[in-house]
């Protein structure tokens, strides 16, 4: 009889976790739909796409990019632009994240504004913001002539240079705002115990502190190279044709070229790096935590 009443008020026990999967499944369904055919769809496609040619099944449109060096280059030239990207932005951008960790009261305010309204303009507005900017009848070439640091127009537009330092500037935020997010929350006592004990400031801060902000140090490097390598308004407005990427590619293969099968498989190598850029993203930051 006792074997009976523990077995009917334990049965509860177990049927409420399943209850809970139940409520959280339903509940959870209108959202799996909406993503199942707003990206998992498409991104089947696209993936099959990739696959298909008038023969049926083939890789050949994986072996025109990645077999032809004309194809790899255009792999590289995205990495490169990403990785730059994101160092220089990782180089400004973690030094200005501490210094709105910082401040305080209107400064703060004046400096998350500062963050924030870049991201109201949309890329094309700021990328072509770049080029009146640095064209040869532009603001910095009338500055520099009007200073007498310069005899004549400096070719700034359509040079890697501008490219990166453009693509830094729009990129920029989402950089310091993760790591924002993460210095913020840094106890500064810990500082100051480790000051207690004998560390002075420089191994005090790269002891204990850049650690701590590994987070979102982490996560502001994933944000900005998945951005940068896959950009396409930047590097048409500020290059043109001279620096051509995968994101380039497509919509040539798609637009002019009328290839689907190339396009797809250059879509999905993009995808296949910003995978790749994730997961190693998801290691890095539970190593940092």
């Amino acid at each position: 009889m006792t074997a009976i009443v523990q077995s009917k008020a334990a049965a509860p026990r177990f049927a409420t976790p399943r209850r809970d999967r139940r409520a959280a499944l339903t509940l959870a369904l209108p959202a799996l739909i909406v993503l199942v055919f707003l990206y998992v769809a498409p991104l089947a496609r696209l993936l099959s796409l990739s696959l298909h040619s008038e023969a049926g099944f083939s890789l050949e449109a994986y072996g025109r990019i990645l077999g032809d060096s004309y194809g790899r280059s255009l792999v590289w030239n995205s990495l490169r632009l990403g990785l730059i990207t994101t160092g220089v932005t990782l180089v400004v951008g973690y030094p200005a994240a501490f210094g709105l960790a910082f401040s305080k009261g209107a400064l703060r305010s004046l400096f998350l504004a500062s963050l924030f309204l870049p991201l109201a303009a949309s890329v094309i507005a700021k990328a072509f913001a770049w080029t009146i900017l640095l064209r040869s009848h532009g603001a910095v070439n009338d500055a520099l002539l009007a200073l007498h640091l310069t005899q004549k127009p400096i070719r700034m537009i359509f040079t890697q240079t501008s490219l990166i330092v453009g693509s830094a500037n729009i990129f920029l935020p989402f950089m310091i705002l993760p790591i924002y997010a993460v210095v913020a929350q840094i106890d500064p006592r810990l500082t100051e115990a480790a000051a207690t004990l004998g560390a002075p400031p420089p191994q005090a801060f790269l002891r204990v502190v850049v650690p701590l902000s590994l987070p979102g140090v982490v996560a502001g490097v994933a944000l900005v190279f998945s951005l940068s390598v896959s950009a396409y308004v930047v590097p048409t407005l500020l290059m043109g044709e001279n620096y051509q990427t995968l994101a380039n590619a497509i919509a040539k293969a798609f637009l002019l070229v009328r290839d689907p099968a190339l396009g797809s498989a250059a879509g999905a190598i993009l995808m296949a790096i910003g995978l790749a850029v994730v997961v190693v993203g998801n290691r890095l930051g539970g190593v940092g935590r």
